[in-house]
């Protein structure tokens, strides 16, 4: 797509999001509701120079792309859960490799194959802590179909500044939408570029500059524990140094994290959304301000890192309720429960695929406010 305004599904919006960002190459395996991005991509890219490949199983595609990143092009794959279960393994040789990849993953309800063209919000813990080892993960979620497009950009560029596995963790009811999108001009967007190391394989901070193969450089690139220069060493010194590095890396960078605020000043009532979730979520907050309620609106856009600090700056001593709303059985309640302790935190979950309703969260707030 040329710079411009279309009306497309969100699933498009990623793929070109892709294209954008620079990707040449896409491995997957069809499954809803992420089948569309592959589906376009199998157009798209090789009119770019990029390449489509539909490989066996989701293990084949994460793999794949693995490769393909130290083969130098950006790379990516989209998948939804069972398939993004089956990624896990190779998403933790990602992290201690430090290979940079984009995983899209358009949630929909489980566990197991559950309703599986139903839309659901249930990966929020398994985005963070699928793979076995210590890491830190970066994952976004986007609320519109733009957002989606915006944030395929950011997930490419933040793999590459971090030489990490990003995760868009989407939805189906997002992947599925059909929404105006808006493409800049290229020369508006900051496309973050890799840098390569040279043969001295010198240390350069917390992240470490990238090899390529084919470009004449000695690489060894193993799972297993290793030095900076990917020689296998065991020592639990080298270990140590090596896990603390890459967790630390993202630990000690809060730009990472973003989120979206309104109506704080004189709130003391919050709702705490993210995702499509987030939509009816602000739509209940304007209802409720109709009423009179002094209630206020955060909008998660980073899940992980988890905005701990920034939402222990926004929330100040006159809330003492918040709520968060979310499709699973109540999983992002927990690490807001965690991180607030001078308001009472109750959760809105809603379960079989559906999306909750303005209706529904504005007399789930009323229950308990107006007790």
């Amino acid at each position: 797509m040329l710079p411009g305004k279309y009306l497309v599904l969100g699933d498009i919006a990623c793929a070109e999001g892709a294209i954008y960002a620079g990707c040449k190459l896409f491995a997957g395996y069809p499954i809803t509701p992420a089948t569309e991005i592959a589906e376009y991509l199998s157009r798209r890219l090789p009119e770019v120079g990029g390449d489509f490949l539909q490989m066996e199983d989701e293990i084949a595609s994460s793999a794949a792309i693995i490769g393909a990143s130290w083969a130098g092009v950006k790379a990516m794959t989209a998948t939804s859960g069972p398939g993004f279960s089956l990624m896990q393994e190779n998403i933790s040789y990602a992290y201690h490799t430090e290979t940079p990849i984009v995983i899209v993953n358009v949630q929909r309800s489980g566990p197991s194959t559950g309703q599986a063209t139903y839309p659901a919000q249930q990966e929020f813990y398994q985005s963070r802590y699928g793979a076995h080892g210590d890491y830190e993960s970066i994952v976004l979620c986007p609320s519109s179909v733009q957002e989606t497009f915006d944030m395929t950009i950011r997930s490419f560029n933040l793999s590459e500044q971090y030489r990490i596995p990003v995760i868009l963790l989407m939805d189906g009811a997002i992947g599925h939408m059909r929404e105006k999108l808006v493409i800049p001009n290229p020369k508006n967007l900051n496309i973050i570029r890799r840098v390569y190391m040279d043969d001295n394989y010198t240390e350069n901070g917390l992240v470490l500059p990238m090899g390529k193969f084919g470009s004449g450089q000695k690489l060894l690139i193993t799972g297993s524990a290793h030095e900076i220069s990917g020689k296998r060493n065991y020592t639990p010194k080298v270990h140590q140094s090596t896990i603390k590095r890459i967790c630390s890396k993202i630990q000690a960078n809060n730009d990472i994290i973003e989120i979206e605020s309104f109506n704080l000043d004189d709130a003391n009532t919050i709702i705490i959304s993210y995702g499509v979730s987030a939509r009816p979520s602000y739509g209940a907050m304007l209802n409720l301000r109709k009423k009179g309620v002094k209630i206020g609106f955060i909008r998660l856009k980073t899940i992980w890192p988890f905005p701990d600090t920034l939402l222990r700056n926004l929330i100040n001593n006159n809330v003492h309720s918040i709520f968060v709303v979310e499709m699973n059985n109540g999983m992002a309640v927990r690490e807001v429960s965690r991180v607030i302790k001078n308001a009472q935190v109750f959760s809105i979950s809603v379960l079989g695929g559906i999306i909750p309703k303005i209706k529904y969260i504005t007399k789930k707030v009323e229950e308990i406010i107006y007790d």
